[in-house]
């Protein structure tokens, strides 16, 4: 099988996978990750701020310089989009831009489809073996929270929340964070009750750096994050240690957080209010999110873009 590409823009970060897939697993090119906060101020403005699509405009240049070296076409190279651009009112406008001077065709995806790729990527994870599982995947600006039975690779149960790290870290900037997630809480209170679990497995950029601040590490290493678990006490126990840091205090412990250094903290805090609600003890990292599903799986089917 020849190398393929897909790349996922979330509300925070923009991913880059390269990958062939070789008998039953994957042999991983090029996996990359920048953070552009394009859901920055989103809920205040309605739009893309100039700065956020500048710097993403940016790193898909440099992902579609990568993607050329491999000869991949770029009509045959999968990009999402997820939450941030499903709301911002200009999403259109700057993908068409995408489009006509970097040759990406990008596809704004439904919250379903973010729960379907999410659960296709982490199912390609030979290390799981429990017969159901209860996904969380928190973004930039949503939510997803997944039930599927592993066997059948079938989708129980799935709902997407309007918060994620960059919108909660927004909510506190603006005074309105404990209203907001109230509100949250109230709207999604039954179906949270319907997701309650032990064991809870998380993808996405905030769980992934959780799981490698854990470790210690101040480079990002993939290897041993995929795959990690901790117990509640050990959360707290490194959530406590951190709560009065800053922004440069957490970029000067962990270099790899980047931009994220400024939502980290609200996407551990949003983090631990989920888990809560669902009475999680222990937790499950898995690096395998989103742009492994799209990769995996080759198309994205209609009925999962947004219209």
């Amino acid at each position: 099988m020849s190398a393929k590409a897909t790349i996922d823009i979330g509300s925070n970060s923009i991913l880059l996978l390269i990958a062939k897939k070789v008998n039953n697993s994957l042999d991983v090119l090029e996996n990359h990750s920048f953070v552009t906060g394009l859901g920055k101020d989103l809920d205040l403005t309605g739009n893309f701020l100039e700065e956020s699509m500048s710097d993403s405009f940016e790193v898909l240049k440099k992902y579609t310089d990568i993607i050329k070296s491999y000869n991949i076409r770029f009509e045959d190279v999968i990009v999402t989009a997820t939450e941030a651009s499903r709301v911002a009112k200009n999403a259109k406008t700057f993908y068409q831009k995408v489009k006509q001077e970097l040759g990406l065709n990008v596809q704004v995806i439904t919250g379903e489809a973010e729960a379907h790729f999410s659960t296709m990527g982490i199912l390609f994870d030979k290390k799981i073996s429990d017969k159901e599982i209860v996904i969380m995947d928190i973004g930039g600006a949503s939510t997803e929270l997944i039930k599927v039975n592993t066997a059948e690779k079938k989708i129980i149960n799935s709902f997407s929340m309007p918060i994620g790290a960059v919108r909660f870290n927004n909510w506190k900037i603006d005074g309105c964070y404990l209203e907001n997630l109230d509100k949250v809480l109230k709207d999604y209170a039954d179906r949270l009750t319907s997701m309650k679990t032990n064991k809870l497995f998380c993808v996405a950029g905030t769980m992934t750096s959780v799981g490698n601040m854990y470790l210690g590490e101040s480079d990002f290493k993939e290897k041993e994050v995929n795959g990690l678990q901790f117990d509640m006490k050990s959360f707290l126990e490194l959530k406590n240690r951190l709560k009065e840091y800053s922004a440069e205090d957490y970029l000067k412990e962990f270099p790899f957080l980047g931009k994220r250094s400024k939502t980290i903290q609200s996407g551990m805090d949003l983090a631990y209010t989920i888990f809560k609600k669902l009475d999680v003890e222990e937790v499950y990292i898995s690096t395998y999110g989103l742009r492994y599903g799209t990769l995996l799986e080759g198309e994205i089917q209609d009925e999962f873009i947004y219209r």
